[in-house]
Parts: C-alpha cells; structure tokens; sequence
C-alpha cells in the first residue's frame, strides 16, 4: 500500500507538473535495461534425426545397392531308360560294359547363381549346387554317355557342394556398344565390342570355350556327352566337371581370342584336384570369328589345348603286359607324366529367324588315357535346331543331331587286349566307331519352365560290332528363375 504522505505530497504538485513527472517516468522505465530486448541466444547446429543417425557408412550403401546384386536359380530333373538290347550271350556283359539288360537312372540338380559388383568392371560369382542321381551301369560303356547332367562323382544321396566361385574383371577398350541382358552368373548393361575379360576362380572350363549356340547345354538343348562339347576335348575338370584357374579374353569387334590356365585332377576323373599349376595343368587355347551369312548369324571357332598330367600310355601298357606273361595290359601300370595334344573345331549358323545348324569335329592324339571328360578320340557332330514360332509355339524348340565317335589305333589295340579304361571295357573288343542320333522336343510349359523329350539310338555302344544296337528314352524338366 502506498504511504498517505507519499499520496498527499503527489495532490499537492500542480496538474502540468503531474504530467510532465509522469512522462519522466515513462520514459525512465522504458529506457532501463529490464524491458531492453535480450539479446538473442546462441544458435547450436540441430541434432541429427534418428534416420539420419541410422544411415550406414557411404561404403555399405554402395555394397547395398540392389543393381549390384544379381541373383537367379535353376533346377533340372533328367530321367532315362533303356531297354534290353542285343549282346552275344546273356553273361556276355564285361566289367566296364553297358548292361545288356533293362536299365533306368536318373539326375536331380539344383544350382543358386549369386553375383555381386564389386567395383567398377568387377563381378564376384558364387554357384553352390546340389546333386543327387543314380547311374546306369555306373557310367560304363558307351563313349558318348547319354546325360550330360551325370557327374562321376554322384549317387543317390544329395550332395552339397560349390560349382563355381570366380571374379570376372573386365575392360573397356573401345568399339561400339551392346545390351547385354542379365542371367545367370551374367549382370545386365553396355558391353563393349572392344574389351579384355580376365576371370579367376573355381569355374567350368566350358563356361567360357567351345560355346556354341546351339548344342552345349544339357540342361536345356541336347542330352548326349558327345553334343555339349567337343568329344575328344578331354577338358580339364574334377570328376564333377569343375576345374580351378584362370582365362583371359580378348574382344574385337567380330573376334574373339581366348586363353586359360586350369587345374587337372590328382588322378584321372577324380574328384581332388591337383592345385599345383605349374607342375600339371589344362591349357586351352581359342579363335571365334562371328559372321553375318546371308543376313544371319553364325561363328567359328578354334580351340586347340594342351593336358599335362600323371597318365597311362596305351601302348606303353601293352609292352609292359607282354614282358611280364602276358597279363592283361593295365594303364596303371605305366602312368607317369606325359602330355595330350589335341583341338576342336566348331561352327554355327542361323539358317532362318527360327533354324540353327551347328558341328563340331574335335580330334586328340589318342595316346594316353582319357583324364577327365568322355572316352573319345575323334568325334564329328553336324546338327540343327528349330524353334516353333510356324506352330504357334515360339519359345518351344525341336533338335536332331548325329553324332560319330571313335578311338585311336593304340587305344581300340588296349581294348582288345582285354584292357579298361575309365568308362569302357567289355573284355573283348570288335571295332567299329559309336554312332549316335539323337533328337528332343523341348515344350515351354510357361515362363520359366520346360518339359522336354529325348530319344537316342546307338549302334556300336563302346565301339564294339558285337554289342547293341541300343535305344534310349528320356525325358526332362528344367525350371529357371
């Protein structure tokens, strides 16, 4: 409460000064600092949100990014039979033949395709595979065997194991530019017409050589050993038909030259491979030339190579069973290092929008055992391909092909005398070269799916005059993603 004397001092100034003290006062009160305005506060960065703080490193969202990563599947069941066939007596069937009696085998595979880009021009690839089949006659006695799905190294328990582990690096060099669609162990963008691949890892060698467009897949075109690839190639792998190494390729507009460096196996078509390089080793060398022909299509190529391994002479093993009686020859007796020389040559050719023809004529020298692929020396294959656009059925396709294998005079000489190899052996041996034809007619189910089916007909079955003619029917389902 304000003091009575303060009050009547205050009544007793005259109105004019009342009114200038007042405005005194006014102007005293707004002038003090405690109605100034406060300086304005410090300003502190905002703190990051609890997105931002949950952002990876710059480096892990490159490794993150979905265009980096490709990923695809497959699988594919085969089934076969022959039925009884003629052979010269009931018991006549050898240690290495095949059954004269009905038989049946099957192959289940199923493969996840995993790539990564790593940096620029940089793949990384890993395949695990899992396999599972039973064999007829335990892969014996025929030289083109009759399912390119079977491995040396299966049964009927599924087995888990890697197929392919590998780093592709390529390098622009120049040229013009082609899409390049993704599949399977293959990103999708430009590729350059001009440019140097080099891949390095676990792979097959047949990824990357002797790759013709029309007969080289048995999970998707013809079944027979001697039509994926050249018969005689004898290409370094392990019993699963998996190598470790390196290639190098070099592009240029319409050609193509290609090397590779692969590991063989510690035995002939065994499973461990002998990781030693330098001391035994698969080495391919190739030539394609990519053509137009009459507006279509078509290649060539040239793939000479060169095995060096711990193998069996067949003549060596001849001469050492005559100097100790007479017993029968066996290559194990004779193996030491030695080389095998051969090459193959293959083509393809677009006839129309819809037909492909195709051959290969591939050739070794016939001197040592077979190390890792089918029991032939020569072999000569002419085919053709047509897809069913004319019956409504675009992505369906129906093949023919034949198929002529044979065998060096040393090592028809080596089976005669009662000698095995790694898939023939009936004891005996009346010559004559294996002949196979073969067709299939694949149905595309819907996409991604195919049912096919497949006859083959052989008459000489392991290159004996005495043995068949035999009939195989088989059938097929391959699912891709």
């Amino acid at each position: 409460m304000l003091d009575a004397r303060a009050v009547l001092a205050y009544r007793r100034i005259a109105p004019g000064s009342r009114a200038a003290l007042a405005i005194a006062a006014a102007a005293a009160l707004f002038a003090s600092p405690a109605w100034a305005e406060p300086p304005a506060p410090e300003v502190s960065p905002p703190a990051p949100s609890a997105v931002e703080a949950d952002q990876p490193p710059a480096w892990l969202a490159r490794a993150l990014r979905p265009e980096d990563w490709n990923a695809n599947f497959q699988t594919t069941y085969v089934w076969q039979m022959h039925p009884g066939f003629a052979a010269p007596c009931p018991n006549s069937d050898g240690p290495h033949s095949l059954k004269s009696q009905h038989e049946t085998g099957y192959t289940l595979t199923a493969t996840l395709y995993l790539g990564h880009r790593l940096w620029q021009g940089a793949e990384l690839f890993f395949n695990p595979e899992v396999l599972q089949s039973t064999t007829m006659s335990d892969l014996h006695g025929l030289g083109g065997l009759t399912n390119g799905e079977n491995q040396k190294a299966a049964d009927a328990t599924a087995r888990l194991y890697s197929a392919r582990a590998f780093v592709r690096q390529t390098i622009p060099l120049g040229g013009s530019e082609a899409l390049v669609e993704a599949s399977a162990n293959q990103f999708g963008g430009p590729a350059s017409s001009r440019r140097l691949v080099v891949t390095v890892g676990q792979m097959a060698l047949i990824d990357i050589f002797d790759n013709n467009a029309f007969a080289h897949d048995p999970r998707s075109q013809f079944f027979n050993w001697a039509l994926m690839a050249g018969g005689a190639s004898d290409y370094a792998a392990d019993a699963r038909g998996y190598t470790v190494g390196f290639a190098v390729e070099y592009y240029r507009d319409d050609w193509a030259f290609r090397f590779g460096h692969f590991a063989q196996p510690k035995q002939s078509n065994g499973l461990a491979l002998d990781y030693r390089l330098w001391a035994h080793f698969g080495e391919n060398l190739e030539v394609e030339h990519q053509h137009t022909l009459w507006g279509r299509k078509g290649s060539v190529r040239l793939t000479p190579f060169l095995n060096y391994a711990r193998m069996g002479g067949f003549s060596d093993a001849l001469a050492y069973s005559a100097s100790n009686g007479g017993s029968t020859p066996a290559l194990a007796d004779v193996r030491r290092d030695r080389a095998k020389l051969g090459f193959a040559i293959g083509l393809d050719q677009e006839l129309t929008r819809d037909a492909g023809l195709f051959g290969r004529y591939s050739w070794n020298d016939g001197r040592t055992e077979t190390y890792a692929f089918a029991e032939i020396d020569r072999s000569l294959t002419v085919g053709l391909a047509i897809r069913g656009r004319r019956w409504f059925r675009p992505r369906d396709t129906i093949g023919a092909a034949f198929a002529q294998d044979s065998l060096s005079d040393a090592h028809r000489d080596y089976l005669a005398a009662g000698g095995l190899g790694n898939f023939l052996g009936d004891g005996w041996l009346n010559y004559r070269s294996e002949r196979v034809i073969e067709a299939y007619y694949s149905l595309n189910a819907f996409a991604g799916l195919w049912l096919t089916l497949d006859g083959q007909y052989l008459t000489n079955p392991g290159y004996n005059a005495d043995r068949g003619p035999v009939k195989f029917v088989g059938c097929r389902l391959h699912l891709e993603y």
